[in-house]
């Protein structure tokens, strides 16, 4: 029966969860309005995505964190899914194909906001749909995009246009807004052709539009002249493209979607897209809109057959129905795993089947069935052992539970328990090799199947194996990064505050026993700060990936850049890592958890440390105003916001990460310097600095204050080798400025603080801090 974690749609139970999840922060939409609008649109949507395979862009954490497209269909979709298997140059891939209410609700669940499709239908074969596509299409789309500083007025009088031309040739169209910027015009053919001639047809439109009106109106695709008109996209009829499917939602800041529109609603000068909530009525008004652009038979689609990703057979599980009665056994025929139950990761079971024979069924979840081989003798313990393994037939889901008798006489009749159960991962699936790592209470490690017949395999355990995989992501992996906002408003119930430390920004690696610092950029310091290589002692047997920040304290129990910086020349400078994120932790990615799930286990981490080395700084006080006095008090940099409920979003400037900071300082680089006077007669007197552009370097002004003695010998043994005869500078310098100007090319990067801009876009009363080791000038 549904519960409140699940819907009944149409016969079909759906797990749903973090239903009041805010997808679309500035207007507070949650993930049950998006579930609760694909359920009310599905009857007019349905039959324009029709026979058609669906390309989904998924925004799981909300539209203000970093979406992917996906088109594989997930190994935990539902059986009752649609889906078709396609063959592209390098790979098959498996793709939904919707007919139901129920699939765009479980679409929705899992935060696919917009759905793609291309305008070719698939073909139709013996009651079903064949694998190899000739690509026809039986409509035609044109995308108005228009660019900048145009309106989408000024697209719908170029939509109005495009009408007068297929009216002139008997061709009906329907105009649709994007939900994005521009219009979608699509309109039918009275015959199906291919893609590619599509295309052509496309073209051919937009080429006319442009000789017509070449002052608003553009057929190319470089951007570059697409200053004040429209961009008439004939592409996205070609086979190999997609378009947002009419009536899907949009993945940006406010919940609009791509909206059938009435033709005299272009000729509103205040024409908008329309959002989420207003197609309820505009239903009610209008209907569908689009009513005559597809070719709906009564009966509806021909039923899509379900393909493996191997892409051999369709994945019916009919051998195993074909087996067994289910009026006589009590094994299971279905899959009740819940998305909650999935996101722990695909599952292994080994059962201890009493059949008349003693034997051990393994069995890997994978493509919505458990992939079964019946082992003899169990998988073997020792590396120095290979074990038989007999493929059988695909399993259902369900069956990973299932203990109990099957009766004599039935098929495999006798005692099944579960004899371990767990999840693993994938290093390697082909036809004829398969390699896994199992995570099991009794079985722990990395297993080859190595395929020697028809249906005979060995199962070996690997003997290098001894240590989780580390994700792709996490083997090179880069800081999350906060956005420059105030933090004032901001309450400590959906809040935490940290201090904003004054030093580098530091991701430590530690795998295999190896120890690595990398800066943001990805530069590896672990050589810049031997004193932390100690850490590893206390680590031990832990694989981590931690984000933190290296600092230097002053007199004062301050962090200090320019003590940092400077360590080499000041000496016994004392070095610490302020830890406070954990990205990875033995085989588990923890990128997908909440922030405030990642600050639990980081606090379990922090005990382990013995060392002063590592400190854990404790949170602020909330709301935000109360966090940013208190930093104040203690003269720190500044304070950082973390909304609690955040994952981390690698490499990425996010909104669910705010700074504030006391001050400003900013990253420069070096382009010359001038000699000193008086006292500093044979040392640099200050240094020239500038911001990179696309063409060179823009001149900020110089920073003459700040620096030790040690630091000025230092840095003119480091820019000597740099030398050049002429400015790096975009800018013209003053004449007093450049007459004794030491030029230097522009690879250093340097810290400088300051209090405002000038009216020239100058530095104004700026003071040195120190070199930036861990950037490079294209950094900035």
């Amino acid at each position: 029966m549904p519960s409140r974690n699940s819907l009944d749609v149409d016969g079909h139970t759906i797990a749903v969860t973090h239903l009041d999840k805010v997808i679309y922060p500035r207007t507070g939409t949650i993930k049950a309005q998006v579930i609760e609008y694909y359920s009310e649109i599905s009857d007019v949507m349905l039959p324009h995505i029709r026979d058609r395979p669906v390309t989904r862009k998924r925004w799981p954490d909300g539209v203000q964190s970093t979406p992917f497209f996906e088109k594989n269909l997930p190994a935990h979709a539902p059986e009752w899914v649609g889906r078709v298997q396609l063959e592209h140059s390098d790979r098959s891939v498996v793709y939904p194909v919707l007919t139901s209410r129920a699939e765009l609700v479980w679409l929705a669940q899992q935060a696919a906001l917009e759905l793609h499709v291309p305008q070719w239908t698939l073909g139709s074969g013996d009651g079903g749909v064949s694998y190899k596509q000739d690509r026809m299409t039986d409509r035609v789309v044109l995308d108005l995009d228009p660019g900048p500083d145009v309106t989408l007025y000024q697209c719908a009088q170029v939509a109005l246009r495009i009408r007068e031309m297929l009216d002139g040739i008997g061709l009906r169209s329907f105009p649709v807004t994007s939900g994005s910027k521009g219009i979608h015009i699509y309109f039918r053919l009275d015959a199906p052709i291919s893609a590619d001639s599509a295309r052509k047809v496309a073209k051919q439109i937009a080429t006319q539009l442009q000789s017509e009106s070449p002052e608003l109106v553009t057929a190319q695709m470089t951007k570059s002249v697409r200053g004040g008109r429209v961009f008439v996209d004939w592409s996205q009829n070609s086979a190999s493209k997609t378009t947002l499917a009419p009536y899907s939602m949009r993945g940006r800041d406010e919940p609009c979607v791509a909206a059938p529109r009435a033709w005299d609603e272009l000729n509103d000068k205040k024409i908008r897209h329309i959002m989420f909530d207003e197609m309820t009525a505009r239903l009610d008004e209008f209907g569908d809109l689009l009513t005559g652009l597809e070719d709906v038979s009564p009966s509806g689609s021909a039923p899509i057959p379900r393909s493996t990703a191997a892409g051999t057979d369709v994945v019916d599980l009919g051998e195993y129905r074909r087996k067994r009665d289910e009026n006589k056994t009590p094994e299971p025929f279905g899959d009740s795993r819940t998305d909650d139950d999935r996101a722990e990761g695909p599952m292994f079971v080994i059962q201890e089947h009493h059949a008349r024979r003693l034997h051990y069924d393994f069995r890997l979840e994978r493509d919505g069935v458990l992939v079964s081989w019946a082992i003899p003798k169990n998988l073997p313990l020792e590396g120095d052992k290979n074990r038989l393994a007999v493929q059988t037939e695909d399993h259902p889901i369900d069956y990973g539970n299932f203990e109990g008798d099957i009766p004599a006489g039935e098929y495999g009749g006798g005692h099944v328990e579960i004899w371990d159960r767990g999840t693993y991962e994938t290093e390697k699936w082909r036809d004829k090799e398969i390699i896994v790592r199992l995570h099991g209470e009794r079985i722990q490690g990395r297993y080859a199947l190595i395929k020697t017949g028809d249906k005979n395999w060995l199962a070996h355990l690997m003997s290098d194996e001894p240590r989780p995989i580390v994700p792709d992501s996490l083997r090179d992996p880069r800081p999350m990064l906060a956005t420059d906002e105030s933090i004032e408003k901001l309450t400590g119930d959906k809040w935490a505050f940290e201090g904003k430390w004054d030093g580098y920004r530091i991701l430590l690696r530690y795998i295999d026993g190896k120890l690595r610092l990398t800066s943001r950029s990805g530069i590896d310091m672990t050589k810049d700060f031997p004193a932390l290589r100690t850490i590893a002692d206390d680590l031990g047997l832990l694989d981590v990936v931690l984000d933190g920040e290296v600092v230097a304290f002053d007199e004062q129990g301050r962090t200090n850049f320019t003590r940092l910086a400077g360590r080499s020349e000041i000496g016994d400078v004392d070095v610490k890592f302020m830890l406070f994120d954990i990205l990875y932790l033995n085989g588990s990615s923890l990128l997908k958890l909440t922030w405030e799930d990642r600050r639990g286990l980081l606090e379990e981490i922090g005990k382990a440390f013995r060392t002063d080395l590592v400190q854990l700084p404790p949170l602020l006080d909330g709301p935000g105003s109360a966090a940013i006095a208190t930093s104040r008090d203690r003269g720190w940099e500044g304070v950082v916001a973390k909304r609690r409920d955040s994952t981390y979003q690698q490499g990425r400037r996010s909104k669910t990460w705010l700074k504030q900071k006391n001050w400003t300082d900013i990253e420069v680089v070096i382009g010359g310097w001038r000699p000193g006077k008086g006292g500093r007669g044979s040392r640099i007197g200050s240094l020239l600095l500038g911001l990179p552009e696309e063409t060179g370097l823009r001149y900020v002004g110089r920073v003459g204050t700040g620096f030790s003695d040690s630091q000025l010998d230092a840095l003119m043994a480091e820019l000597e080798p740099l030398r050049r005869k002429t400015s790096p500078f975009l800018d013209t310098l003053d004449r007093k400025v450049a007459s004794d100007a030491v030029w230097v090319l522009p690879k250093l990067v340097a810290d400088v603080r300051f209090m405002d801009w000038t009216s020239a876009g100058h530095l104004r009363h700026p003071s040195w801090r120190g070199i930036r080791r861990d950037k490079l000038p294209g950094d900035l």
